[in-house]
């Protein structure tokens, strides 16, 4: 089930980040209105004079909004860990449970011939 609940968070973040990049490439900037404002441009577009940046600029908003909500949701759910009922590290860890316990000892280096020279 959570499987399935991630995957639609997943998707859904993957469609409004794309939606969101379309949407600010095909926004104006702020030069591009005084051109439009003194006749450089054609100003009678579908959604009016002003109507297409406050359109596209509150659809950015929304679907800015959703992509971090479903980031947070992907984050909760990526930390929920599953109630383990043997070792600690139970299905988290790499190292094998019988494993973690055993602490590698280094090798001793047999004595040098300046250790057997006496001292006068």
């Amino acid at each position: 089930m959570s499987n399935v609940v991630i995957t639609i968070i997943l998707a859904v973040q993957m469609l409004s980040a794309l939606a969101m990049i379309v949407l600010i490439l095909v926004q104006h900037g702020k030069g591009a209105d005084m051109g439009a404002a003194f006749g450089g441009g054609s100003s009678g577009s579908l959604f009016g004079a002003s109507g297409s940046a406050n359109f596209l600029s509150r659809t950015t908003a929304v679907l800015a909004t959703v992509f971090f909500v479903c980031t947070l949701a992907l984050a909760y759910f990526g930390n929920l860990r599953p109630a383990s009922t043997g070792s600690v590290l139970q299905g988290s860890s790499v190292v094998p449970a019988g494993t973690a316990s055993e602490v590698p000892v280094a090798p001793t280096l047999p004595a040098s011939g300046a250790a057997q020279i006496p001292a006068k």
